[in-house]
């Protein structure tokens, strides 16, 4: 019984494999831009692939979200959302947030 358990088992986890098929998903346009700066390739390089720009927009603004703010941003990115950015990178995307968003908005 036990041996018939565990050949049926077994003939499932491999057939699992071959029964899934990947998923496709259409993704809508951008309705949004991120703002010109130094590091903006950088930004949209390694923030785009996983987030819009509406992610950005819609941050807090105002004299304490400056780098602080941003650096704690891409470190969550990094270390909770496992976004592939390097430390070169890293640094270039909180100076071009920080420079671009981290301003007061009048």
């Amino acid at each position: 019984m036990i041996k018939a358990i565990a050949a049926a088992a077994l003939a499932l986890v491999a057939a699992g494999p071959l029964a899934a098929k990947p998923l496709n998903y259409a993704v809508p346009d951008e309705t949004a831009a991120l703002k010109a700066g130094p590091g903006l390739d950088t930004a949209q390089n390694n923030c785009m692939s996983c987030h819009s720009v509406d992610y950005i927009n819609t941050q807090p603004r105002g004299a304490k979200f400056g780098n602080a703010f941003w650096q704690a941003e891409v470190t969550k990115m990094i270390k909770v959302y496992g976004a592939p950015i390097d430390d070169a990178d890293a640094k270039k995307i909180v100076d071009y947030l920080t420079s671009a968003y981290g301003a007061p908005t009048n």
